[in-house]
């Protein structure tokens, strides 16, 4: 009698050896890839600054009588290279996997560009500055030239700003005046230095005192003698005018320079580490 062969069990495959296995740099791949998405992302929303800059340059009005002065270009070169950086920088990020190197020398370009044109706005660069219009040095050298003074004195003066002032102030008395908020324009143009120590009638009339040109301290400043009662004069002969007038237009192109600066310092930074990520990436690979 034939003997019944047991029958065999064939043992399965363990329910672990059917998943794929994770390997090193896979892991390494993905933790790099953590970093790379957060670095793209603020790549992206630090490009919108830079356009809520240039519809600001677009809609900015000019300050008092600085159509006098040959800034029109500046501003426009400074529209047309932000937007231009705008589309470099965000077409880099985009296409970074295909041309890593290529791409970051293409937008360095215009970022250092743009860096030292901010830098020498805030005044950086003092003597290279004399070549930039809107820098500290352009703006000194301009307005104290006596031809541009001139047309900027006449201009100021049909703004009515120190008449408006001197309606404003009709019935307030020296201490009034003196703790008010005036305005660059209106301190420097419209009344005497405080050093020159007069005795107040109105906002736009002071008695000199009997020193004269110097003050109670006896210092001498020529804007005490440069100041006069007459509405068409005042001060709009002083130094002090012309301090103010630059302090005016320091404001405006200062807190666009420290923009600018800060702006391109980010955005290198940023893409500097989006290269060494992405190589890091393609090395784990």
């Amino acid at each position: 009698m034939a003997e019944h062969a047991k029958p065999t069990t064939t043992q399965g495959t363990p329910a672990a050896n059917n998943h794929p296995v994770t390997t090193k740099s896979e892991v390494k791949s993905s933790s790099i890839s953590r970093i790379t998405l957060p670095l793209t992302l603020f790549s992206f929303l630090l490009s919108f600054p830079i356009l809520f800059c240039v519809v600001w340059l677009l809609y900015i009005r000019e300050g008092k009588c600085e159509h006098l002065l040959p800034l029109a270009n500046l501003h426009i070169g400074i529209v047309f290279g932000l937007i231009l950086l705008f589309v470099i920088s965000n077409g880099v990020v985009l296409l970074r996997s295909r041309f890593l190197m290529l791409g970051l020398m293409v937008v360095m370009v215009p970022l250092v560009v743009i860096l030292t044109i901010g830098l020498t706005l805030i005044g950086s660069y003092m003597i290279d500055g004399r070549l930039m219009p809107g820098s500290p040095v352009w703006l000194n050298m301009m307005v104290n030239n006596d031809t541009n003074w001139y047309a900027i004195e006449s201009c100021i003066y049909n703004t009515r700003t120190c008449q408006d002032l001197a309606i404003q102030s009709s019935m307030s008395s020296s201490h009034d005046l003196s703790t008010s908020k005036l305005s660059s324009i209106e301190s420097g143009c419209c009344i005497p230095p405080s050093i020159c120590d007069m005795k107040y009638v109105n906002a736009t009339c002071w008695r000199k005192n009997h020193i004269g040109y110097r003050g109670s301290n006896g210092a001498y400043d020529i804007d005490c003698d440069l100041w006069q009662n007459d509405a068409t004069k005042l001060c709009y002969d002083c130094n002090a005018c012309r301090k103010g007038f630059i302090r005016t237009l320091r404001e405006k192109w200062y807190k666009l320079g420290v923009f600018l600066v800060v702006v391109t310092i980010l955005l290198i930074a940023s893409h500097v580490l989006l290269l060494i990520t992405t190589m890091w990436e393609r090395h784990a690979r």
